[in-house]
């Protein structure tokens, strides 16, 4: 009996924490999910994070101290600098399925644009965080 309840309680939890994530979108033909507003759903974004090539994380100095944002634009381009990816952050986080290879993040906040290269590699995440002062 312990074992049902036991099983039955993991089935739930994995259900409540997947349930958290935002919908997969989709740019140029790159899939994304972007938010993490609020601890569950922030949580669950972070759980999904280490199955995706990049993760961008997103904040600013308020007060003397960091928060996190959500509306910046998010521009990726490739080595040939064409644009291949575009999209508004829903929040803090923005998992990004870019292919193997080299990228420029173009990422404006507040009229302030921010860029960072960042190399993709075969099965490996990473995270980028970008701090807006």
């Amino acid at each position: 009996m312990m074992k049902i309840v036991l099983c039955l309680s993991c089935v739930l939890w994995f259900t409540c924490a997947f349930a958290q994530i935002p919908d997969t979108q989709s740019s140029e033909g790159i899939s994304y999910i972007s938010g993490g507003v609020g601890q569950e759903e922030s949580t669950a974004i972070l759980a999904e994070a280490k199955h995706w090539p990049l993760m961008l994380e997103l904040s600013q100095l308020e007060n003397g101290r960091g928060v996190w944002i959500f509306g910046a634009l998010i521009k990726v381009s490739n080595s040939n600098k064409k644009m291949v990816f575009q999209a508004q952050a829903d929040g803090p986080y923005i998992l990004i399925n870019l292919s193997p290879g080299q990228y420029l993040i173009d990422a404006t906040y507040g009229g302030i644009t921010q860029m960072r290269a960042v190399m993709i590699k075969v099965d490996q995440s990473q995270k980028l965080s970008i701090f807006w002062k």
